[in-house]
């Protein structure tokens, strides 16, 4: 699989995880999708073993082929996993949480489970900073919406009425519940943000 996506963002998002990421560790990515991010990321920190993982037949196997040919040793088999459900989540520890374009393509649900799910696996006194670090496009409060992200979420709710872009201060509630706190919020090009949770 490939997505154009992907490339054009992996650049800017990769700067961003550099200055937010641990020297070492584990880094569980949420909902990989091509596979192609986890590639670039394994490859641009060798340092870290990096955790694809998706709970789309398609999407695993998309990310299994980039996973043979990749020639690291840091990039591992990936995860089935599904966000929605982080009591059935295979890793039980991770340094490091990413999740990329997930948030506003799935139910709420889905991030209700991730933060619930990070707020489990980042636990303990191994790595008490242990980011995670989620990447789309947001609402805030108080800022005008760019017009593109408002006819996208348009037509991410016409596609599936439990879609849609979220409110960062929706995401910042949800994140307080599991215990973390926002502690970096990035502008991104095309109208996209990295937001960086951290446990208290």
């Amino acid at each position: 699989m490939h997505a154009p996506a992907a490339l054009r963002n992996r650049a800017a998002i990769g700067a961003v995880l550099a200055a937010e990421l641990p020297e070492s560790g584990v880094v569980l990515e949420v909902a990989s999708g091509s596979g192609e991010h986890a590639v670039f990321f394994a490859e641009r920190f060798p340092q870290l073993e990096w955790q694809p993982s998706d709970m789309q037949r398609e999407a695993l196997a998309s990310i299994i082929a980039y996973w043979e040919d990749y020639e690291g040793s840091n990039l591992r088999f990936p995860a089935v996993l599904d966000a929605t459900n982080p009591g059935e989540w295979e890793l039980s520890r991770a340094d490091a949480a990413v999740c990329i374009n997930m948030v506003h393509i799935s139910p709420l649900a889905a991030t209700e489970g991730l933060f619930a799910g990070c707020g489990k696996l980042l636990a303990g006194p191994r790595n008490p900073a242990a980011p995670l670090i989620l990447y789309g496009p947001y609402f805030e409060q108080g800022v005008e919406p760019a017009p593109s992200n408002v006819e996208f979420d348009r037509s991410l709710r016409a596609r599936d009425p439990s879609w849609g872009i979220r409110n960062v201060e929706e995401l910042d509630r949800l994140a307080s519940c599991e215990g973390f706190t926002r502690t970096a919020r990035h502008e991104m090009p095309a109208n996209n943000l990295v937001l960086v949770y951290r446990r208290d």
